[in-house]
Formats: C-alpha cells, structure tokens, sequence
C-alpha cells in the first residue's frame, strides 16, 4: 500500500495507483463470480444430463432456452436492484444483502429436490439482481472520490476489476466441472455456495476501505412515492395472477408461455426506462444528450451479449457431443473448456489495461471499440460456423474452440469493462445505479432474444446458423464504426 494525499481531503490509501477500496470490491466480485460461473459451466449440462444420470432429462434447445431465460433474468434484475440501492438503502447495504441471497440460492441447489433448485433460481436471480449492479456502481464512485486521478487511470481500474471477475470464473469450473462430470451435481453446486459466503464475509471485513462508499441512497424515496410504486405495483401483481390462474384454469398452460412472458419484458422495459429518462424534465442538456448515445451503447451490447453468452447454453453443448475430448485414457470435462475465456482474460486484460493506459487521449473513443468488438464476436461465430460444418463429419479438434474463446476473450475485453467504465462516465448521478442496472439489461435482453433465437439451431445446420450470426454481428459493427463520430458528439465530452 502507498500513501497519496486528494485535494482537500485527507490522506487515503491506494492500491496499485488506485484507490484501496478497489481491492476489496475486487476481491468481492471475484468470490461472487466463482459461484456465478461455477454453477453457469454447468447448468446447461445439468438440464440435458439423462435423468439416469442425475440430470432434468431435457432437450438441448429446452435446456438452452431456460438457460437464456435464467441468465437474462439474473441481468434484468439489475435494474430494480440499482432502483433499490438509488431510492431505499445505498449501494453498501444493497452488495451485501444481495451477496447473502445469492448464497442462500446456491445452497438450496445443493438439495436434491425439483421444487429447492428452481428455489435457488429464483434466489439468485433476485440476489444477483442486487449485487451485481451497485457493485460496480461503488467503483465508479470511489474514482469520483479522486478527481485527481486521470479518466484512463478509471478504465484501468475497471480493467482490473473485470480481472477479479475472471479469477474467480477460471478456477470455479475447474472444480465444479470435476464433480459434474462425475455426476455429482449436487456436490458441484454446493462448491459455488462456498464461494459465495468467503465473498459476504470478506465484503464486511473490508469495509473500513471503501471511504463511506454507497452508505446513502442517492435520492431517497418520498412517502407519496412510495404510495404510488406501491399501488402499481400491487395492480401489476394482480394482472400476472389473474393472466396466470386463467392460463391454469383453460388448460392451455405451458412453461413456455412463462418464458415468452418474461422475454417480452425483458426487451420491453429497457425501451420504456429510456422513455421516463428522456421526459425527466430535471435533466439538463448536456445529461440528455448522453442518454441518447448511451441508447447506442446499449444496443451493440445487446447484440454482442447475445451471441456471446450462447458460449453457456449452445456452444457448451456442442463441446458435450460433438468435439473430441479425450487426451489418452483421459476425458476432459466439458465444462473445464468453460475456463478457456477467463484465462484468456487474467492472461489479457493487464496487457489491455497498459495499453489505454500507455495510448491516453490517443486511445479508440468508445464507439471505436465497440464496433471492433461486434466485427470481433462476429468472426467469433464464423469459425464456429466452419467447425459445426466439419462435425457433420465426426468428431473435432478441441482448438476450434479455444480458437472461438480467444477471439470472443479480445472482442469482450474491447465491450465490457469499457462499457461498464463509460456507463459510470454517461450516467447522471441521480440515476447512477440505475443506468448501470441498464448497461446489465443489455445482456438481459441479448439473452431474452435466444429464446427466440437458439431454437433455430434445431432447424438449420450448424453452419448456417452460427454464421448467419456471425454476418449479422460483423454488419452492425461497421455501422457502428460509420456512426463512431457521431455518437462520440452525442456523449458530450465523455470518451
């Protein structure tokens, strides 16, 4: 630790140059991934296993879709859990309360029970849904505590949080990975329960670091507010019973009607956030001008999540069934190949934090690079396209794969912490939770689109279905790149 002292301010430890309430919100992030990634490596498995075998016994595109819907539903709650931490109880109070539901999920999949692990869905979900926004929104405000640290010093930071994140993804499949292969499932997602708990008990014992970080909401709710939130809330409620007891009671309902349901809202909701955003009169025009280029922002990382996340659901599956695996007497776990992109990251993002370090004010603008990761994810999917082609044949090489995981690793390196680091920069502070809860909706809705969108795999060959994908993603990006200039003078001096 070194000593530095902020203008007007007393003297404050930093960490690496950045302030030492990084280390623990790093630290934190990194056990709260491990369970996240430990269990996501091996969901999809999980559903699709042979019920002889432990498993649910579903088709891959079931299994496929209600992974999407689970993961899109872990990212939309992004945004109520930033509405929390904004108007009732701070980002602090909102990371731990969330940290311990999560936990409390993780645990009741560890029960062999139907009815407990779709509990520990629903746990984590709203768990996550706290946590994961206010999180990274506690980060942006310990920069904000530091006015004399540079912008590039931020997206350094960022950087290096999304660091933690990887560290904890790359080791947790390996270990629930193992016991999964084994069939031992139950085992494995008790592995990510333990990682959640060392992530509360850690979050509380460093504290004292976070410099009084997130103790307050920033606009604390009225009493005639919460009236109102109270009674649409309670009208809403009662249409989805009502919706749902008549769906019961004429015999029609299906659970895929619950998963279009939720779809819907998914991508219905963030258009109608930007719309009470944009007639928010307090906004001045310097704030609205920026929400309109973070509208960009957020649909390239819609798209991008997309595709990138079906490294969960489909590409996992077809690591299952259709690529070689074994290594002499010895096969690998599917879901070791899971850790093939955070490694990729612990062995990358320093190298990608030096580098806008080093370029400074020369570095690609935002809208740069998110048009280079689009092109990026895109190729991504065209050698995923070539290597469903050449399965119809047999078995492949596993470097298809770590092929894909590399491009799709330099691709997410150039989105996401760039991302997260501009949403802090673009976002007014009265809605600083909130509109990092949106930057998380756009994965919410790119994984609500494959329930749409991964069933088509079923239809079409392989081939044609990932590089169709793959055009797709190269073609928005050099739209992008064409409208860079512009949305750069929508942000307002924000790069």
């Amino acid at each position: 630790m070194a000593t530095t002292t902020a203008p007007q301010g007393p003297p404050v430890k930093t960490w690496m140059g950045h302030p030492g309430g990084l280390v623990v919100l790093f630290l934190t992030e990194m056990w709260e991934r491990f369970s996240f990634y430990g269990m996501r490596a091996i969901l999809t498995l999980f559903l699709a296993a042979e019920l002889t075998d432990g498993g649910f016994g579903m088709t891959d595109v079931a299994a496929a879709a209600l992974y999407s819907i689970y993961n899109s539903m872990v990212y939309f709650m992004a945004l109520p859990g930033g509405w929390i931490a904004d108007r009732l109880i701070g980002t602090r109070r909102s990371v731990l309360w969330g940290g311990i539901v999560i936990a409390l999920g993780h645990y009741a999949l560890a029960f062999s029970s139907h009815a407990m692990f779709y509990l520990g869905l629903v746990l984590i979900v709203l768990g996550t849904g706290l946590l994961k926004p206010n999180i990274s929104a506690m980060v942006g405000e310990l920069y904000d505590k530091h006015p004399e640290m540079h912008e590039s010093r931020r997206d350094a930071g960022f950087t290096l949080f999304y660091l933690g994140i990887n560290l904890g993804a790359f080791i947790a499949p390996l270990l629930t990975g193992y016991f999964a292969a084994k069939n031992d499932w139950h085992v494995a997602f008790g592995i990510a329960a333990v990682g959640m708990t060392v992530a509360v008990i850690q979050y509380v014992l460093g504290g004292r670091r976070l410099e009084g970080v997130g103790l307050k909401a920033h606009k604390p709710l009225q009493a005639h507010e919460r009236n109102r939130i109270l009674r649409t809330g309670g009208i809403v409620l009662a249409i989805v019973l009502v919706l749902l007891i008549a769906d019961i009671a004429a015999g029609t309902y299906r659970a895929e009607h619950v998963i279009t349901a939720l779809t819907v809202m998914a991508l219905v909701v963030p258009a109608l956030y930007f719309v009470t955003m944009f007639r928010d009169h307090t906004l001045t025009h310097q704030e609205r001008s920026r929400i309109s280029a973070y509208v960009w922002i957020f649909v390239g990382a819609m798209l991008f999540w997309m595709i990138y996340d079906q490294a969960g659901s489909l590409v996992n599956l077809f690591t299952e069934n259709d690529v070689d695996r074994t290594v002499g007497s010895f096969e690998i776990p599917t879901a070791w190949f899971q850790s093939i992109n955070p490694v990729l990251i612990l062995l990358l993002a320093p190298v990608f934090a030096w580098l806008w370090t080093r370029l400074d004010r020369r570095q690609p603008t935002t809208p740069v690079k998110f048009s280079m990761a689009l092109v990026g994810i895109g190729i991504s999917f065209l050698v995923m396209g070539v290597a469903g082609a050449l399965a119809g044949r047999g078995l492949i090489s596993p470097l298809w794969i770590v092929l894909v995981y590399f491009i799709q690793t330099c691709a997410e390196l150039l989105l996401s912490p760039v991302g997260l680091s501009v949403t802090t920069k673009l976002a007014p502070l009265r809605y600083a939770s909130q509109v990092m809860g949106l930057w998380f909706l756009a994965t919410a809705a790119g994984n609500a689109l494959n329930t749409w969108v991964t069933p088509l795999s079923a239809k079409v060959p392989a081939g044609v279905y990932y590089g169709g994908l793959g055009l797709l993603a190269i073609g928005v990006g050099i739209c992008f790149w064409i409208g860079a200039r512009r949305i750069g003078q929508l942000m307002a001096g924000v790069h």
